[in-house]
């Protein structure tokens, strides 16, 4: 970049070195504040910072909103949420998805034929070294990513994450790929229902059976002597994960004897791929986990494998454990024990109803009170941009098309959908997403979506001289006018002392929409507005 401006440089009172240590975040506390040398940016600036008033605002409640249950702010949003009456109206409307038209997201799934193969139709396909089961998890990653961009479901999606992450299952494991899609729809078909009916249908779906190989565990009666075949896995993480938590109490035995009631579900590998219940197989004797205990004599363990997964579901803990993750997720990286315990009660009260929990999540006082107070994740990044620039996706016609990109640039960024390896799911806390390489991630898409480089193919974007609201401003009006769009708040004197450094001019300069400053550097202008923790926090 050429040498700043003299009157650039005087009027802003920052430095290069002070924008960047700003904008390169490495922890939570600096993704959070705004960019360093913002005190002394703002004691230089005489007048204050002008507002373009002719671009409305958000209200402070709306943008919050649209910054947690949605994935990024924009003006349609706000004229979504202004329709409504108000942003708690547009979010017990979310609340309902089956009500929303959502046809541009409906549509997606038509892009990505494989998705809506069987399993032994995909199996079919599949060969050593064709590369033909990543590109099932790729493809479905990609319908997930345009799901989130563009459906008008926001909430709805919000919470298909939320539960996919619960019940986490690794995108890359063995077999996952032959039901990926089939397993999503199971939880999306819950995500605003309930959980305990939920947790029934996932733990003996094809997916996590084969995920966490509970279908090959069993009782072998061929030799007279019974012997246990029992694998461990899908037993103890039902416990550990996916309800009470370590902190329940159980023991090792105890997560024995998880294993042993999911015994007798079975996936015929290799030849049908159907799952079916073989009671021969079923351990029988007594069995206890916690409070819940059977005499499980019968060889058909269905009964007792519902009753169990009843208790748990309604289990305190699991309360306790559901409660402080959706608080992580939608209020704050700590919140507080008051809130957990709140929305515990009423989770347990209401039979494990999502809806009523996350009605009671919106209307406490500690989420009204947390603007701000999340960093993005990756994807949440990735979403936020594309819908921040108005970007179209349209249907792919090659490998380079924008469908198939987006994948790959979420990947570069440091996260992709069901990308995380342990069962545990992605954390969702600052620390895991605030390092230099993330952000440097970031920083290149911002760059490369704003200036329309990559990808090229198959997407719309937005004009650079669409940015400007009339046809000629003052750059400092120009850079207030974006920062209502793409953060839903005024500039701040340091953002307009970046915007300054980085074109070389001073904010007095007139920008008209043939003018360079359109034609060459309004990539960098908006990159350098979607770099700054304005727009990397929600």
């Amino acid at each position: 970049m050429a040498a700043p401006h003299p009157a650039a440089h005087s009027q802003s009172g920052i430095s290069r070195r002070g924008v960047l240590r700003g904008a390169a975040v490495a922890s939570a506390a600096t993704v959070a504040v705004p960019l360093a040398g913002a005190a002394s940016a703002s004691a230089a600036y005489r007048p204050r910072v002008r507002r373009y008033s002719r671009t409305s605002l958000p209200t402070a409640p709306m943008l919050h909103m649209a910054n947690r249950f949605s994935y990024g702010y924009t003006p349609a949003l706000r004229r979504e949420m202004r329709a409504a009456g108000g942003p708690e109206a547009w979010f017990l409307h979310q609340l309902n998805p089956s009500k929303i038209s959502d046809r541009a997201a409906g549509s997606f799934e038509a892009w990505f034929p494989n998705l809506k193969r069987t399993a032994p139709q995909h199996w079919s396909h599949q060969d050593i070294g064709n590369g033909y089961a990543y590109q099932v998890d790729a493809d479905h990653a990609r319908w997930t990513l345009l799901r989130r961009i563009y459906s008008r479901r926001q909430v709805y999606e919000q919470m298909s994450e939320f539960w996919l992450n619960h019940l986490h299952v690794h995108n890359s494991a063995d077999l996952q790929w032959l039901w990926r899609h089939r397993y999503d729809a199971l939880i999306r078909s819950h995500a605003l229902g309930r959980f305990d009916q939920m947790l029934q249908a996932a733990i003996i779906h094809p997916t996590m059976l084969t995920y966490l190989d509970a279908d090959l565990s069993m009782v072998d009666r061929s030799g007279g002597t019974p012997v246990e075949l029992i694998n461990e896995n899908l037993g103890r993480e039902l416990l550990e994960l996916h309800t009470v938590g370590r902190t329940a109490g159980y023991t090792e035995d105890m997560v024995k004897d998880s294993a042993r009631i999911l015994t007798g579900w079975t996936i015929d590998r290799l030849r049908s791929w159907d799952r079916t219940y073989e009671p021969s197989i079923h351990y029988t004797g007594a069995v206890r986990v916690l409070d819940f205990s059977r005499r499980n004599a019968d060889r058909d363990g269905r009964t007792v494998l519902r009753e169990y997964l009843d208790y748990l579901a309604h289990h305190p803990a699991t309360a306790q454990r559901i409660a402080r993750k959706l608080a992580v997720r939608f209020v704050s990286d700590a919140p507080s024990q008051r809130l957990v315990d709140h929305l515990a009660d009423v989770f347990q009260r209401s039979g494990t109803d999502i809806k009523a929990t996350l009605r009671a999540l919106v209307q406490d006082p500690e989420f009204k009170g947390s603007m701000g107070d999340k960093v993005r994740t990756p994807t949440d990044d990735l979403c936020a941009t594309i819908r921040t620039l108005g970007a179209t996706i349209t249907k792919p016609t090659s490998d380079n098309s924008a469908a198939r990109a987006i994948y790959h640039i979420s990947s570069q960024m440091g996260q992709t959908p069901f990308g995380w390896g342990p069962p545990d799911g992605f954390p969702q806390t600052a620390g895991a997403w605030s390092t230099p390489g993330r952000m440097m991630g970031s920083f290149k898409a911002h760059n490369s979506l704003a200036g329309h480089w990559y990808p090229s193919v198959g997407i719309k974007y937005r004009g650079h001289g669409s940015w400007l609201p009339q046809s000629k401003i003052r750059l400092d009006l120009l850079v207030d006018h974006l920062c209502r769009l793409i953060h839903g708040r005024g500039a701040t004197p340091t953002l307009v002392g970046a915007a300054c450094l980085c074109l070389d001019l001073p904010p007095e300069t007139i920008v008209t929409r043939d003018s360079w400053i359109v034609r060459y550097r309004m990539p960098h202008l908006l990159g350098i507005l979607l770099d700054t923790p304005q727009f990397m926090t929600r």
